[in-house]
């Protein structure tokens, strides 16, 4: 392989990269700043743009983000189709891009979206309706957590010696 030449992953072709090989849509300053898997995907978080409701999570290389931030419709890269699909394509249930923005590590994506439709697979709102997982909710107000407004941190100076 040449240096003209980028890197293959199975048979889904070119890896999108920025610079030579990358993709055409994707503004290399952003490509620059992406932290991807070993496949060359960055976990994509897609949120309802008024509620804020999460509604599902994909995976993009730099190609699918190019297309989402360009056409106005999400893609997405199908891990187990090795191909890309566009929500909406076949169910009507499209994701219309609202606002796009990478995580401080340049690891994730969030993808604000007006949803049509239901986001999950299922035909369900949201992919995360299903299964909820039985957690212990905290409370920052208990005795004895260092965060809470009365505890062990509330008489420690602060970093400038000043009392909280």
């Amino acid at each position: 392989m040449d240096a003209t030449t980028p890197p293959r992953i199975a048979d889904r072709g070119p890896v999108a990269r920025s610079g030579p090989g990358g993709s055409a849509l994707l503004d290399p300053r952003i490509a620059d700043r992406l932290k991807r898997t070993a496949d060359g995907l960055v976990c994509a978080v897609i949120q309802q743009h008024d509620t804020r409701e999460v509604l599902m999570v994909g995976w993009m290389d730099d190609e699918a983000l190019g297309r989402t931030l360009t056409s106005g419709r999400v893609t997405f890269w199908s891990r187990s189709r090795q191909e890309y699909w566009r929500k909406g394509d076949t169910s009507g249930h499209v994701q219309w891009v609202r606002g796009a923005a990478l995580d401080c590590d340049g690891d994730a994506l969030l993808i604000s979206v007006d949803q049509v439709g239901a986001a999950c697979h299922t035909g369900a709102r949201t992919c995360f309706d299903a299964d909820r997982l039985p957690a212990v909710p905290g409370d920052p107000a208990a005795p004895g957590d260092p965060a809470a407004p009365d505890g062990p941190a509330a008489d420690a100076p602060t970093t400038t010696g000043e009392p909280r």
